[in-house]
């Protein structure tokens, strides 16, 4: 008798991506295949590649190299965002043999044949107009929290993104989709769920595939907070002009949503704003902040930013370090400017030097670690419900309140995957916060 086929995942990038692989391997594993670690040994290696970062960019020989370190003849696959902006680049790395774009690589199996390796890599890719159809997915059994897709792609035009390059036009999976694989992911003892996306404020457009909004993502967020069952569910990131006061609003309510926000700034200038071309100025993105931080004071508030885009002075730069530490925000996502083929900026003038970006983020990142550190100690002696995780990290437990506290506690495998609700006493050395249970365990 044959012994299956063992297929392994590597995935790149955002919880989107991760909500992908989930649901590509189902694929692998309805067609017949074990799923194993990427570290073992396999017969098959998916990487799921991601393209807004130069880190990710180059990460990709790496993990190739990994995999055909484990199995030299093993078949290796390439899908996502890298392989579709530059399918030919994935395809001419040593021991790539099947590249897929953005509509391809949920159909992954039916481009295999005897997996076999390949002198040159072979590639599939759509143009991504072709890119107009929805498939749902949501990654389960990898995590305590799963990452449930209910949006892809952006018809927005940044000027630094390629985003609506490697994925399309803005399109959303259907209401009664989302909340059937929201009840199929509560059916599995999964305490978590993040709502992800490229731009989830956008959810409702492309419903039923015409451009007019069918629903509205208060809408969304409406229904899934009546689904019983889910413990906790997150939103992951949203854009400032997309986060409308109802939604706040509802969220400061909900049965099920965590006080949690991740609203992207890119910049505290409305100069650079504008050549980003973002859709709203930094004074929205303060009544933003206000708005939260009135109905939810312990609410946690991330912000991504990026340092280093053409045309920022030092004086652009200061702007946004003093408006960031100015705003009531509890942590920084710091992103270095670099720049992408196909996209606006890449041909603007006032090009800041690497040393003076890499200065920049350094700055950032460092208002980042105070940011965070001030917001923990606003939480010192509250009571907030722990989701504790499946790690054990050098003796300890770790977990996250929700609103996005990272906690520990000494190691106990009856604690994962379960909620309690703490008192949070002081800040450890590593910077997490260690707590006190409020009830004697009884697990």
């Amino acid at each position: 008798m044959e012994s299956r086929k063992k297929v392994a995942f590597y995935t790149l990038g955002c919880k989107l991506n991760f909500s992908e692989t989930s649901t590509i391997a189902r694929g692998f594993t309805e067609e017949g295949f074990d799923r194993v670690d990427f570290s073992e040994n396999a017969d098959i290696y998916v990487i799921n590649t991601c393209s807004v970062t130069e880190n990710a960019d180059k990460r990709f020989k790496s993990i190739v190299k990994q995999a055909q370190k484990i199995n030299p003849d093993a078949f290796v696959a390439a899908v996502g965002c890298y392989a579709q902006l530059k399918p030919q680049e994935l395809a001419d790395v040593d021991g790539v043999d099947l590249v897929l774009g953005a509509t391809e690589k949920f159909k992954i199996t039916d481009y295999l044949n005897d997996l076999s390796k390949n002198d040159l890599g072979e590639v599939h890719s759509c143009e991504i107009e072709e890119a107009d159809f929805y498939v749902g997915s949501y990654s389960i059994g990898d995590r305590t929290r799963a990452f449930l897709k209910v949006q892809d792609g952006c018809d927005y035009k940044c000027t630094y993104c390629t985003i609506p390059l490697a994925r399309g036009i803005s399109r959303s999976d259907t209401m009664d989709n989302v909340l059937k694989n929201a009840r199929e992911i509560s059916a599995q003892n999964i305490k978590e769920i993040v709502l992800t996306g490229v731009n989830i404020g956008d959810y409702g457009k492309g419903e039923f595939g015409n451009k007019k909004h069918e629903h509205t993502f208060l809408d969304l967020v409406s229904e899934l907070d009546k689904i019983a069952g889910i413990e906790r569910l997150r939103i992951s990131s949203i854009e400032p002009n997309l986060l409308k006061n109802e939604t706040i609003e509802l969220v400061s309510k909900s049965r099920a949503f965590v006080p949690h926000f991740h609203v992207p700034l890119q910049s505290g200038s409305n100069d650079i704003l504008k050549k980003m071309k973002r859709r709203y100025m930094r004074e929205l993105y303060t009544d933003r902040v206000s708005k939260i931080k009135e109905v939810m004071p312990h609410a946690c508030i991330g912000v991504d930013v990026i340092v280093g885009f053409p045309g920022e002075s030092d004086d652009h730069f200061l702007e946004t370090y003093n408006f960031l530490n100015e705003l009531d925000i509890s942590y920084l996502h710091v992103f270095t400017y670099s720049e992408r083929d196909n996209t606006e900026a890449a041909n603007m003038e006032g090009v800041v030097p690497k040393n003076v970006r890499s200065k920049r983020s350094k700055m950032l990142r460092g208002l980042s670690v105070k940011k965070r550190r001030a917001f923990y100690e606003s939480q010192i002696g509250s009571t907030r419900t722990v989701l504790f995780e499946g790690e054990n990290k050098e003796g300890y437990i770790h977990g996250f309140t929700e609103n996005y506290v990272k906690v520990k506690t000494p190691w106990n495998p009856e604690l994962v995957n379960t909620l309690h609700d703490v008192k949070l006493t002081k800040i450890d050395t590593d910077g997490m916060v260690r707590l006190e249970f409020i009830k004697e365990l009884s697990l």
